[in-house]
């Protein structure tokens, strides 16, 4: 499944998706049994870790702190994922990738209210500013990414300001403005054996 990980890449012929979509391997093209139960679940929530650049320990993390709120934990995971600063970067259009923001969060070159964060995994709220810093705006990174992402619609819980590159998060995201391929009850229901 096209997982748009590696940017600008995933949109033109050379993605490796759509030139080879078999497994890897000698056996690749073999024909392979029907995944069911927990590999549906499984695969669900490794394409969930690939799609947000999270490891397991930090993903399991996020899922007992969405367990333990009320709610629907399933969204509610979603939401804590969402709303990482290293994705909402991203999603704002500072990078072309959630890899290369989780590069330029870390590397110094992003604002949360005025003030520098070099953490990816800094969770954000309603009402946060999210920048670029004054020094880093003509990084070629961040002018390339305005340049492609800059047409590309933006979700409705989050508002930019394109010149200034800055954007603010209006609210927490509901479901249905995620335009993800994941089924998180499989998540939910693998964590909860």
């Amino acid at each position: 499944m096209k997982l748009f990980l590696k940017g600008e890449r995933c949109f033109s012929s050379k993605c490796a998706v759509e030139k080879r979509n078999t497994p890897p391997g000698q056996h690749g093209a073999a024909r392979r049994a029907k995944i069911v139960g927990y590999g549906l679940q499984l695969r669900e929530k490794q394409k969930a870790r690939r799609i947000y650049g999270v490891l397991e320990k930090q993903f399991r993390g996020y899922f007992e702190r969405a367990s333990h709120q009320p709610g629907v934990t399933g969204e509610l995971l979603l939401r804590q994922l969402e709303l990482r600063l290293d994705n909402v970067s991203h999603r704002l259009g500072f990078a072309t990738s959630r890899a290369q923001a989780r590069q330029l969060v870390r590397h110094g070159h992003v604002t949360v209210n005025g003030r520098r964060v070099n953490i990816p995994s800094y969770q954000l709220k309603p009402g946060d500013t999210v920048a670029v810093r004054e020094k880093s705006r003509q990084l070629p990174p961040v002018v390339h990414a305005a340049e492609f992402l800059g047409h590309g619609t933006l979700p409705p819980w989050l508002e930019i300001d394109r010149a200034q590159l800055t954007g603010k998060v209006l609210h927490p995201p509901e479901r249905a403005d995620l335009n993800l391929p994941l089924q998180e009850q499989m998540i939910v229901e693998l964590y909860s054996k």
